[in-house]
């Protein structure tokens, strides 16, 4: 299938929130990751979002370049023609995005899809993320606004943080305080700002005590019960069931429980790279240290060419994050739910 069009990802993210599921997205900063995301999602029969963050974008580029724009645009030219041979459905979205990164990075890329737009092709990327959570909220959603009916124009969904995912990722920090708690003040403030749809389609990373990094389960505290009293109090204040599409950022260390009650509560997108990167790397440590003697020219030897060459490890790492993949649209329920079925 082609990457997929506006419609379809509206269509994707509604059926998600109706179905109480979710789809993976997975973080990827080279073709062999990305390749792998695509094989998992197909092998799961599962639609999905496959994202570029500010330094995955830099890496594209060639680590010597660090240009976020030609790294975006290539990966995006790059999965436009790979996903036509994969049998599901898959958007492209931008990750987090700082105040002081927009102008090189989520800005340009707009500007790119308003002109593919206006001759009449497709958006370059289906969603962009705007991480407001470093400023204070008047000016988050000031920003969000005006990003809104940017990404509305160009047929783009927009993300947004309201509240602090904790940690560190890609140079975007987060305390481990009282703001990894979204408010309900915080979300009805959101929706006044920024509507229900009617100035443009966003999605929002509500924080309920998300973390980025490494954990292992049960170490990160969530309440996935905060979900539900935004969502009820928006829904309450505008006549709506469920009105806000969630996302759920931070997700490693979390348990399977709290990740499917967060799930019933309106997250259509979780985040997943941390994970993602371990799957990757895994076998390929494994090859190197099974065919130490293969890889390197120990004492004066030339080696195996078949065990340095960078397909042998590579396949090895696509097969280890591709079978993540699968693992995480099950978890989130989005198993054998693609719309080209």
């Amino acid at each position: 299938m082609p990457i997929a069009s506006p419609d379809v990802y509206a269509e994707m993210l509604d059926r998600a929130k109706a179905g109480a599921f979710a789809y993976p997205a997975i973080n990827v900063s080279s073709s062999q990751t990305l390749n792998a995301a695509l094989r998992g999602f197909a092998d799961a029969e599962s639609d999905g979002i496959i994202q570029v963050s500010t330094g995955g974008a830099e890496y594209l580029s060639g680590p010597t370049v660090k240009d976020m724009v030609t790294g975006s645009v290539a990966f995006a030219a790059f999965a436009r023609e790979v996903a036509k041979k994969y049998s599901v459905n898959v958007a492209l979205h931008t990750d987090h995005c700082p105040k002081n990164n927009l102008e090189k990075f989520v800005r340009p890329l707009l500007a790119i899809s308003a002109e593919r737009v206006a001759k009449g092709e497709e958006p370059l990327f289906q969603s962009h993320m705007w991480d407001g959570s470093a400023v204070p909220l008047g000016e988050n959603l000031q920003i969000a606004e005006e990003l809104l009916a940017l990404t509305a124009a160009a047929k783009v969904v927009l993300e947004i943080e309201v509240g602090v995912v904790g940690g560190e990722e890609d140079g975007v920090v987060g305390a481990i305080d009282e703001k990894l708690y979204t408010t309900v003040e915080d979300g009805l403030a959101m929706v006044e700002a920024l509507g229900l749809g009617e100035k443009g389609r966003y999605m929002a990373a509500l924080t309920f005590g998300n973390v980025h990094g490494v954990y292992k389960p049960g170490n990160v505290k969530l309440r996935p019960e905060i979900l539900k009293m935004i969502q009820d109090a928006v829904g309450a204040k505008y006549g709506k069931d469920k009105p806000l599409s969630l996302v759920f950022h931070g997700g490693s260390g979390s348990l399977l429980e709290e990740i499917r009650e967060a799930l019933d509560y309106g997250v259509v997108k979780m985040n997943i790279d941390t994970d993602t990167q371990y799957a990757f790397t895994r076998p390929v440590a494994a090859h190197m240290f099974t065919n130490y003697d293969g890889v390197l020219k120990v004492d004066g030897e030339v080696g195996n060419k078949k065990a340095y060459d960078p397909r042998a490890w590579g396949k090895a790492g696509e097969a280890g994050l591709a079978a993540r993949v699968v693992e995480a649209c099950e978890h989130l329920r989005s198993t054998g739910t693609t719309l080209s079925k």
